[in-house]
């Protein structure tokens, strides 16, 4: 088996070999290490390797960890389903949100981050392959949504996330990720924050990457198979 350091190396490889492909400089894609599910030992021993960003999807969980590694000084992501009346632990305790989908998360968490705290930085997710059962605004409700969220007050709306649907196609994979990054180059001119793609995960980092991905969210290629919490709140 492959220790916690030599999977982190092996990703940070792929990413900057993706990057050369592409003709990108290694350092504009970041890694995103996704420790949902992870102890807090295990996000403390890939903070070790360097890695100083994390996403979470559970919120009781990701507090827990935030308060334990404390001392880090870790950027903590939440990127998963955002519910109204869990707003304002997100609001006071991450650096950024990948998953707002709708104004009225963004109000929220424009309302609650706390007066001393940096902007909150803001991702919205796009339902680019239009599934119902996935979370995401629709691409023709995203121009009107990305305006009214750009003008709240402590928030800095930074662009786009994705979670395509899950196949083997690697051509309609890459067709979701340009039409992504199309998106957010139509919305430039309006909002000059914009300069962010989270999109790219274990699975299809290598499509985002060669398509414009700034952020890929990668787990299992770090951690291997996760585990599930008792609980998802």
């Amino acid at each position: 088996m492959k220790s916690l350091a030599e999977s982190f190396e092996i990703v940070r490889q792929q990413i900057a070999d993706d990057c050369a492909k592409s003709a990108r400089a290694a350092d504009s894609v970041a890694l995103l290490a996704v420790s949902k599910t992870r102890s807090a030992d295990e996000v403390r021993a890939a903070a070790d390797t360097g890695q100083t960003a994390f996403g979470e999807n559970y919120l009781q969980e990701a507090l827990e960890k935030i308060e334990v590694l404390n001392d880090l000084g870790l950027e903590w992501h939440f990127i998963g389903p955002i519910q109204s009346n869990k707003t304002r632990p997100i609001a006071e305790n991450f650096a950024w949100v990948h998953s707002v989908d709708r104004l009225k998360i963004a109000q929220r968490l424009s309302s609650q981050r706390p007066h001393y705290a940096t902007d909150l930085n803001i991702c919205l997710q796009v339902n680019i392959s239009a599934e119902e059962q996935k979370a995401g605004c629709s691409i023709a409700e995203l121009p009107q949504l990305a305006s009214e969220i750009a003008a709240l007050p402590k928030i800095c709306l930074r662009g786009l996330m994705v979670i395509p649907e899950a196949t083997d196609d690697i051509e309609l994979l890459r067709s979701r990720f340009r039409e992504t990054a199309d998106l957010l180059k139509q919305l430039q001119p309006d909002i000059p924050t914009l300069d962010t793609l989270s999109m790219g995960m274990s699975g299809d980092l290598d499509a985002a990457i060669a398509e414009g991905a700034t952020i890929v969210r990668v787990g299992t290629a770090l951690f291997g198979p996760r585990s599930y919490p008792k609980s998802n709140s």
